[in-house]
């Protein structure tokens, strides 16, 4: 089973400070809301060559859901990525993440890397008690930086390290 690379959108590839020179400027329309979102476009092509690198999927874990392959792969060079489907209604039972029950479910037995700018130390316990969950890597992204390359480095030599990599 391929390992699951986890994207985030807002603070992991929408960064919420001063965006770097690189990204650019695009204004989202969704369900009458419009939104400005900054993106670097290299990011695409850089998370491709770690998924091709580690042997691994690429996976929306987001609640922009299916607008993200809408309105920020496009942009970034990714194709139609699956979307782990998660809802901002659940209430936390260990102080976790709204999403991170959402993740256990999808990712089942796959080891996952998930890079998100809201993922602490009660998503890793919450995620490490869960029954039947492979190990993992949960990659804090600074919201007001976004995606770097210390990021995507972190993942490839956990991958790697570990053993998951099916690429290498």
């Amino acid at each position: 089973m391929k390992p699951l690379l986890l994207l985030d959108v807002d603070g992991v590839l929408n960064p919420m400070g001063r965006p770097a020179p690189d990204f650019r400027r695009y204004r989202c329309t969704i369900d009458d809301q419009v939104y400005t979102v900054h993106l670097n476009p290299r990011h695409g092509r850089r998370l491709l060559d770690l998924a091709l690198a580690t042997g691994s999927e690429l996976v929306w874990a987001t609640t922009w859901g299916q607008h993200a392959n809408e309105w920020i792969a496009p942009r970034i060079g990714l194709p139609s990525l699956p979307v782990i489907p998660v809802s901002p209604d659940g209430a936390s039972e260990h102080g976790e993440l709204f999403k991170t029950p959402h993740v256990a479910r999808y990712v089942g037995r796959r080891p996952f890397v998930w890079f998100d700018d809201q993922v602490w130390a009660e998503d890793e316990e919450y995620l490490r008690v869960h029954q039947g969950l492979a190990d993992f890597l949960l990659v804090h992204v600074d919201p007001l930086r976004g995606l770097t390359s210390r990021h995507l480095g972190m993942a490839h030599d956990w991958l790697t390290l570990t053993g998951f990599s099916q690429g290498s």
